[in-house]
């Protein structure tokens, strides 16, 4: 594989292009709007800055990432020379099979095409496409340049073949791959968002505030992040939508998400995306949001 497209430059997908284009990768990042685009290549060139000023990398490992990388607001262009899609786009089950029905049509017949879903069962996304032993699941974690976990999931018909490639590939961009089967949640967010559903229910009944939390979960677990941050890292309405899914994928209210969640979305209180979730995010210090003061 040389040719990698990545579609959708948010958060995921400009992590995802970053790592494949300082791998050597050629990477089409694709997304329909030119001002995302721009927002994504200038993540991408700050990631790097960092990751120069801490002599992770070279000055010419910089300029030939970014000089491997171009975007691209039109998809069906943007993925014609593929071997690889990496669909990166918003957790909604519509919106990807309408992706990959494009996809399918405009990409080379050999292309592998993976989605970086973290919940949407990778079978149902394989039925927009004429290729569904093609169709495979890549699910990154953030920040995807420091993460090395990579969920790889395989759908009903995802074959052998395309598997062990994507484990193979997975290895030689510097990530572990673990291969998990198409059920609901996979295994990351089956196990996460119990605790996180049960950390805003703890939270409401009023056992502990925000911060208390967490530092429970950090210091007594050895978490890196309490549920309540992790999940203003997320998005909360990332977090929302994995919730309806796994509720709905497994028939189980256990899974179901708490009112507190619904309506912070609801009020548009996004996490760290729209600068207040659990936390205020407009600083480098975490502070606990005022509504939870």
């Amino acid at each position: 594989m040389k040719n990698v497209s990545v579609i959708g430059a948010g958060t995921m997908g400009n992590g995802i292009a970053h790592v494949f284009a300082m791998n050597g990768y050629k990477v089409d990042l694709i997304d329909i709007s030119e001002s995302a685009l721009e927002k994504g290549m200038t993540t991408i060139e700050k990631n790097l800055g960092r990751m120069l000023s801490k002599e992770y990398i070279t000055q010419d490992d910089l300029v030939n990432t970014i000089n491997n990388i171009k975007t691209n607001t039109n998809l069906s262009e943007g993925v014609q020379e593929a071997d690889l899609v990496i669909e990166a786009a918003t957790e909604n089950e519509q919106l990807k099979l309408t992706i990959f029905k494009t996809i399918d049509k405009a990409a080379p017949s050999s292309s592998i095409i993976a989605s970086n879903t973290s919940s949407i069962s990778i079978t149902k996304i394989a039925t927009a496409t004429a290729r569904p032993e093609k169709v495979i699941g890549m699910h990154f974690f953030n920040p995807v340049p420091v993460m090395k976990l990579v969920e790889v999931i395989r759908g009903y018909d995802t074959s052998d073949e395309t598997t062990q490639t994507i484990m193979k590939l997975s290895e030689e961009i510097g990530k572990i791959p673990v291969e998990v089967n198409d059920y609901p949640g996979f295994i990351a967010n089956r196990l996460l968002m119990p605790m996180i559903i049960e950390a805003i229910t703890t939270l409401v009944q009023g056992v502990a505030g925000v911060r208390e939390i967490d530092n429970v979960m950090k210091l007594g677990m050895a978490h890196p992040m309490g549920p309540l941050q992790l999940a203003d890292f997320i998005g909360l309405d990332v977090c929302l939508n994995i919730c309806k899914v796994l509720q709905e994928g497994m028939g189980d209210n256990r899974y179901a998400p708490p009112p507190l969640l619904v309506n912070m979305v609801t009020a548009g209180k996004l996490g760290r995306k729209s600068g207040e979730g659990f936390y205020n995010h407009g600083s480098k210090e975490l502070i606990v949001s005022k509504s939870f003061k």
